[in-house]
């Protein structure tokens, strides 16, 4: 019973001390419809002039049925953010290893269609306009090779890699970073 009282009080002194109004989240300059972002204005650790960012992010959890992929979406947000930033958008550059059920993310809309699993692949019109700014989508060959997924089943543009490991090995010899999140 204590426990729940303090909790509670931690409560009420949150609410009265007051909580930073929420953030403003909107979408582009380069992605209008995917890829949200929220402006900061006051940062204390700034992008330093001429700064460029290579980053690779890890992505196996598949969407969510009917949802855009988040992991994918993440490397819209690095690019969305940094060109609000003033980094130019080829200054953004990022790699997304696909590996484990989210490899299917990345069927075409005959492939979902031909597998079951709806009428179009929900996150496929995004990946598209990834690669046509220069997001590189790079399948594990490993996890590809499970559920039997062919290059051809592939949207065009993405590639296929030994593995996974391969992928990361080969992206940080390039300098890019591999983002946590």
């Amino acid at each position: 019973m204590e426990m729940a009282m303090r909790v509670t009080l931690m409560a009420v002194v949150a609410l009265a001390v007051g909580t930073p109004a929420a953030a403003q989240v909107s979408y582009g300059p380069v992605f209008e419809d995917f890829g949200p972002v929220a402006d900061v204005p006051d940062t204390d650790f700034a992008i330093p002039e001429g700064a460029s960012f290579h980053v690779a992010f890890d992505v196996s959890r598949a969407a969510e049925e009917g949802k855009l992929n988040r992991g994918f979406e993440s490397a819209a947000r690095l690019i969305n953010m940094h060109a609000r930033a003033g980094v130019p958008p080829m200054e953004n550059r990022a790699a997304v290893v696909v590996h484990g059920p989210a490899v299917l993310d990345l069927l075409t809309d005959a492939a979902w269609v031909a597998r079951d699993r709806g009428e179009a692949n929900p996150s496929g019109a995004m990946v598209r306009a990834m690669i046509d700014q220069g997001v590189r989508f790079i399948v594990c060959g490993q996890s590809a090779a499970g559920p039997g997924v062919a290059k051809a089943e592939l949207i065009p543009g993405v590639e296929i890699a030994l593995s996974a490991m391969t992928a990361h090995a080969l992206l940080q010899q390039q300098g890019y970073t591999v983002n946590p999140f």
